[in-house]
């Protein structure tokens, strides 16, 4: 069984300095690895970024991330990421990394994704260069992500795990107004989440969302945006056999 620690949206600065410190540091009693699911500062500013870092360095358990849109806002993402990981965070952008759990291959493929919406309600590739500039990021996000998934399977990985900001699914937005869901997630990253295969998706972001949803291929999704978990972190456990289970 491997266990899977999970939050987003933590918005943290100054101020919460040392908010959930205490929580993280039961991690070894709780979960084998954690997941930070983007939206870790405010306004993405670098000294935001050194609170999380204060957060999570020398955890005893392992530490990836994606960032979110709020990570974006100072336009300053690498430099955000180049904090995070100084104090030994795994960022990741269309890339995955592989984990040692009890001699188990635990693979997280991880993007933060971008919106365009849902069947029947989304956007596409035609028109004006912004709607196009918009569509073409969405998919540029769920082709990285399809092609990490891709390779954690070549290399053999037990379980596979999709870690994104924007949701792949809107069975986690219920409770958001209709009106954002195009804003909040996008199918192409369920597509490719179902076209390559993963044992569990996690998400934040829609902080008025539901945590529990599927893709339509069966992949367990879940929102974690604290204001939904309301709770430090959440925890969800992968049988190494079997059905897929959260």
């Amino acid at each position: 069984m491997i266990r899977v620690a999970a939050v987003g949206d933590i918005h943290m600065g100054p101020d919460s300095r040392g908010l959930l410190r205490p929580a993280y540091e039961t991690l070894r009693e709780h979960a084998d690895l954690l997941l930070l699911a983007g939206d870790l500062t405010r306004r993405g500013t670098p000294g935001e970024a050194q609170v999380v870092a204060d957060e999570v360095a020398g955890l005893p358990v392992p530490v990836i991330a994606v960032l979110g849109n709020h990570d974006h806002h100072a336009e300053r993402p690498e430099d955000v990421a180049d904090v995070l990981r100084a104090a030994g965070v795994t960022v990741l952008e269309g890339e995955g990394t592989v984990l040692d759990v009890g001699g188990v291959q635990v693979g997280v493929a991880g993007t933060k994704g971008f919106g365009g919406g849902f069947a029947g309600g989304s956007g596409s590739e035609f028109g004006e260069p912004e709607m196009k500039a918009f569509v073409r990021h969405t998919r540029g996000c769920a082709d990285g992500l399809r092609r990490a998934l891709e390779q954690l399977d070549e290399d053999g990985c037990a379980v596979r795990i999709a870690l994104t900001h924007f949701s792949p699914v809107p069975d986690t937005l219920v409770g958001e107004p209709l009106e954002i869901y195009p804003f909040l997630g996008s199918y192409l990253l369920a597509e490719a989440i179902d076209g390559a295969g993963a044992d569990l998706a996690v998400h934040g972001h829609a902080h008025m969302g539901t945590e529990y949803g599927v893709t339509s291929g069966g992949v367990r999704v879940r929102n974690v945006a604290q204001p939904v978990i309301r709770r430090a972190f959440a925890v969800y456990r992968l049988p190494l056999e079997g059905a897929h289970a959260a």
